[in-house]
């Protein structure tokens, strides 16, 4: 299920959400990354960042609050092996929000009854995850 490596994002923006005097403010971060298996579509992310001192050095856990939209960039080529289903699950990009035991990941799926591309954005961590998340779906004409 998990074959290829995740693609990696590009930050778009970012705006400050709690303010440190010594060091980087917490702050929500927007990044885009495409589809690296489907050409047309684009997602871009948003997530909470943690920072402080400890969010400057990177030991600082983020928070798990992430919100995703998933939008059409161009024709949408959708491969066989994801129309069929052997692609469900699949991690597209994935951002380490730890320092070793939690990140965020975007999966896809595919629903072939309705031909929508379903994307989701959740964190998990090696021994308790988050239910927090969010979904985006991109139909294919």
């Amino acid at each position: 299920m998990l074959t290829a490596s995740p693609v990696a994002s590009e930050t778009i923006g970012s705006v400050d959400t709690v303010f440190h005097m010594f060091s980087r403010d917490d702050d929500i971060v927007l990044e885009a990354f495409d589809d690296p298996e489907v050409s047309g579509v684009t997602c871009y992310l948003s997530r909470a960042r943690k920072g402080g001192v400890k969010g400057m050095i990177g030991v600082a856990e983020d928070p798990s609050d992430a919100s995703l939209e998933c939008i059409r960039t161009g024709p949408i080529k959708v491969p066989e092996d994801v129309k069929n289903g052997k692609r469900d699950g699949k991690r597209l990009f994935k951002k380490n929000t730890s320092l070793v035991f939690k990140s965020m990941q975007v999966v896809r799926f595919y629903d072939k009854k309705r031909n929508v591309l379903v994307y989701m954005v959740y964190s998990d961590k090696l021994v308790e995850g988050s239910p927090k998340n969010s979904v985006s779906a991109v139909k294919v004409e």
